[in-house]
């Protein structure tokens, strides 16, 4: 046998940490040896009183044979044979059933003595010594307490020998006490091999013996059929084992599949949302009114059947109708306790059912089938079919063409031969302008300032332009939502662009630079760290609308416009460099200018897409802005061209009206000059005209009208 470790007993009146410590592994090796030794004495009691079942079994069995011929049977009941052939198999049973009893003696002194006495004695000595020591050291550590509290200044010699006697008389229980402990757990280790080998060596002898017995009873026959029963275990088992190869690779290709779906709220991009569905169920937590501004939500099992949704708690055998879903509304809602809620209206607005998720893409599955459901188009023959029509439909309506993108970003000017002011006032995504090294090389405190505060949350809906548009036309009243009773005439006009994005808004703050996209950097890097030092998680979930015009952010519930940005003051975008859901925006007014220099604010916001295809998408907006301007512009000076020719035209038509008057005057006074002969009167005389008369007639018509005048 190995060797074996051992406690120092020489050690123990100085009782130092290290022997504790060995102590301690000691004690949790005859812990550990207890729980063992418990678990072995169980399954061989099991044995044991198995055997002994068994042997009484068997003296029943050959009983009831021997008693077959003292039975009266209706039928059958001269059977001699049959008699005799159980007589003889009572005879062999009797005799196995004294194999059985001998073996079950011999179990109980072989097997069940040495590790019984093991248990009751040795074990249960270890734990009492381990009391005693444990009760010998606390007073041993109190006397020695008692002993180094006495006083120098006042010498009682009575108390003095009292404490040290009590010390002595601690000290040596303690030492003793330790030594016969020590001694005891050393043993143990010898004992622990005893108690495990002889009672597995008293079985093995017992069933030896007890098979020896049996032996002589087996004949060939009895072999040939435990071959035979043998050769079909062995059949069976090669059936199983292929029948769990192929359970195996069913849970193999299972987990693949499904791991995923393990996560609560699965990645959009690997796990897509299917908006196509018109039956759908799963568990949901709704909201019930516990008070006038209390509320509890319980889980539920949740399917939709036809144009009802159903409901079911745990434990219950069938659902109950929860609302009817033909014409219904539905929307996502931001409570202020939960994630991924949404609303159910009736048709009537009568009844509202709050539910959520368990993910943002069930949320919206639940949306989109409840919104399929609510169009009535489960009654159609192939429902998932029209579907996916409608909703490609509705995608369609709200995204440009791909021609239009693609002409669009053929027309967009590279990046290298762009001005500064340009690329001022262009918008950038994530990776697609290199900063300039006069950029990286700014500080933190050039871009945002230190002492900058934050703005959380978005508090004031409304728009003071259209506010004082509406007064300044007298007509159209404000809501208190923002919304005016006129349309501003930028929106009234059909915007090319029209893409509708999910975002939830993080914070703003104004900030210093405007010339890259590194203020947005530290923005996001500001606005999350303050949110995690103030613990504020809520976010406004909004809906960002992307236009040729502005940007608007939009209330999903309500519908009304919470923010809108023109897009000529939005001056850089990006998102963040490893976040991609993260990005931002930098806004220039000229409104507020402080110390002669226009207001920069930065809006950091979180989206459920990637957050540069929304970069790409206001660069997009830029860029048709930038062209419809350039064309209203060409528009507008092509315009004037033409009403500047107008007016040379209309000049030089009348500087011919003008010569061609002149001339026909000439002509007349050319022609007054010449004599003309007396006219006769009606009596046949001529007739002298003055010189006053002769002055009028050589002035023309002109001087006629004009002595009148004088007149």
């Amino acid at each position: 046998m190995p060797g074996i470790d051992k406690l120092p007993i020489e050690e123990t009146f100085e009782d130092s940490p290290q022997t504790r410590s060995l102590l301690g592994v000691f004690e949790e090796d005859a812990a550990a040896i207890s729980n063992y030794s418990q678990k072995l004495f169980q399954a061989m009691n099991r044995i044991y009183d198995a055997q002994n079942e068994l042997s009484a079994a068997t003296h029943l069995t050959s009983k009831l044979l021997k008693e077959y011929e003292k039975q009266r049977f209706p039928l059958c009941s001269d059977d001699e044979v049959m008699s005799s052939t159980l007589q003889h198999f009572a005879k062999v049973i009797d005799e196995l059933s004294s194999c059985h009893a001998v073996l079950s003696t011999q179990l109980a002194d072989a097997m069940m003595f040495p590790i019984t006495q093991f248990k009751e004695r040795d074990l249960r000595e270890i734990l009492t010594m381990k009391e005693v020591f444990q009760i010998a050291s606390d007073d041993h550590d109190m006397a020695i307490n008692r002993y180094s509290r006495l006083s120098k200044r006042r010498d009682n010699e009575k108390v003095k020998g009292e404490v040290m006697e009590d010390v002595y008389t601690s000290r040596k229980k303690q030492h003793q006490t330790m030594m016969h402990y020590f001694t005891a757990l050393n043993t143990l280790q010898y004992k622990k091999k005893i108690a495990i080998l002889e009672p597995l060596l008293g079985y093995m002898q017992a069933q030896i013996n007890f098979f020896k017995l049996g032996s002589e009873n087996l004949t060939q026959q009895w072999e040939d059929f435990l071959t035979n029963i043998g050769t079909s275990v062995q059949n069976v088992r090669r059936e199983m084992d292929g029948e769990v190869d192929v359970m195996q690779q069913t849970i193999q290709d299972l987990e693949q599949a499904s791991d995923l779906l393990y996560m609560p709220d699965p990645d959009p991009s690997q796990v897509p949302v299917n908006r196509n569905l018109t039956r759908k169920a799963g568990y949901l937590y709704r909201r019930n009114k516990t008070g006038l501004v209390s509320s509890s939500w319980e889980r539920q099992y949740f399917f939709t059947q036809g144009g009802n949704l159903m409901g079911q708690a745990r434990g219950h055998v069938a659902g109950g109708l929860v609302m009817d879903i033909d014409n219904c509304s539905v929307m996502a809602v931001d409570c202020e306790d939960r994630r991924f809620c949404f609303q159910i209206t009736s048709f009537d607005g009568k009844k509202v059912v709050i539910l959520q998720a368990d993910s943002r893409k069930d949320c919206e599955e639940w949306i989109a089938t409840i919104n399929n459901i609510s169009k009535r188009i489960y009654l159609s023959e192939n429902p998932e079919e029209i579907a996916a029509r409608v909703n490609q439909s509705a995608l369609e309506a709200v995204t440009p063409s791909p021609s239009f993108q693609q002409r669009h970003e053929s027309m967009r000017p590279t990046t290298q031969g762009r001005s500064r002011a340009a690329r001022t006032s262009s918008v950038s995504s994530v990776g697609s302008e290199t900063a300039s090294p006069a950029l990286s090389v700014l500080s933190l405190d050039a871009l945002v300032g230190p002492d900058t505060p934050i703005q959380f949350d978005i508090i004031s809906p409304v728009s003071e332009e259209y506010a004082g548009q509406a007064k300044a036309a007298g007509q159209g009243r404000t809501n208190p939502f923002g919304e005016s009773g006129d349309t501003p005439p930028e929106e009234s006009e059909d915007s090319i662009l029209h893409q509708l994005f999910i975002v939830r808004f993080l914070g703003s703050m104004e900030v210093k630079n405007a010339d890259s996209s590194d203020v947005i950097y530290e923005t996001m890097r500001q606005i999350l760290a303050a949110r995690a030092i103030h613990n504020i998680f809520r976010m406004t979930e909004s809906h960002l609308l992307v236009t040729c015009d502005c940007l608007k952010l939009i209330d999903p519930q309500t519908q009304v416009t919470r923010l809108r940005f023109p897009l000529s003051s939005v001056v850089v975008c990006s998102s963040h460099q490893e976040n991609k859901r993260l990005f931002g925006f930098v806004l220039q007014t000229a409104e507020g200018r402080v110390d002669g220099r226009p207001v920069t604010v930065c809006y950091i916001f979180e989206s459920n897409n990637d957050g540069e295809k929304i970069c790409d998408s206001v660069g997009l907006a830029k860029q048709i802005a930038f062209h419809s301007e350039m064309d209203r512009k060409a528009t507008e000076k092509k315009e004037e061209q033409d009403k500047a020719k107008e007016k040379q035209q209309e000049e030089l038509s009348k500087q011919k009206q003008i010569e061609k008057d002149l001339e026909e005057q000439s002509r007349l006074i050319a022609a007054s000059s010449r004599p003309t002969p007396p006219a006769p009167n009606a009596d046949g005389q001529f007739l002298v005209l003055s010189k006053s008369q002769s002055e009028d007639s050589d002035a023309g018509p002109e001087g006629r009208e004009k002595g009148e005048s004088e007149a």
